[in-house]
């Protein structure tokens, strides 16, 4: 068996619990931090990507963990529109290519379809553009960046 396969069938994917915002909004700094990003621009997006209890119940936060967390999602749906924005979604640097993203967005997918919803969408950072590309999601438009004024990001969205 590969290593890949061994990680991947000792990752549990769940739901997050309210204790684990300032793990998770650390996570997801060293995950954004590992698109090359300075110091100066990560300070920029701090609170954009600081997770916080009210962020933690407003959507479903789901999180891959193998000995610790390695990975955080989250999906926040507008049921009477039948839409819903994935957001928040890090990877541990060390846990990139191995799967864990994959993991997460079959949850992600699966929470979709139980709700009814009909279309996903997101600002993407541009280093992930691929990847979400990968997943099916296909870049709409463009959206101003909520940390770095006059910067613009990819909008991506899915279809159900």
């Amino acid at each position: 068996m590969s290593e890949n396969m061994t990680q991947k069938t000792n990752i549990k994917i769940r739901r997050a619990h309210g204790n684990e915002a300032s793990a998770l909004t650390e996570l997801s700094m060293r995950s954004k931090q590992s698109n090359g990003y300075d110091d100066a621009f990560m300070a920029a997006c701090r609170e954009e990507l600081t997770v916080t209890a009210e962020r933690l119940e407003e959507g479903e936060y789901w999180v891959a963990e193998a000995d610790r967390v390695c990975g955080c999602a989250c999906l926040v749906a507008d049921l009477g529109k039948r839409t819903g924005e994935v957001h928040a979604f890090f990877i541990e640097p060390k846990w990139h290519r191995k799967g864990i993203g994959k993991l997460l967005w079959k949850k992600l997918l699966e929470r979709a379809n139980v709700m009814g919803l009909e279309q996903l969408h997101l600002d993407a950072d541009p280093a992930a553009v691929p990847f979400y590309n990968s997943l099916g999601f296909k870049v709409t438009g463009e959206t101003p960046s909520g940390s770095i004024p006059g910067r613009n990001l990819p909008y991506m969205t899915f279809s159900l």
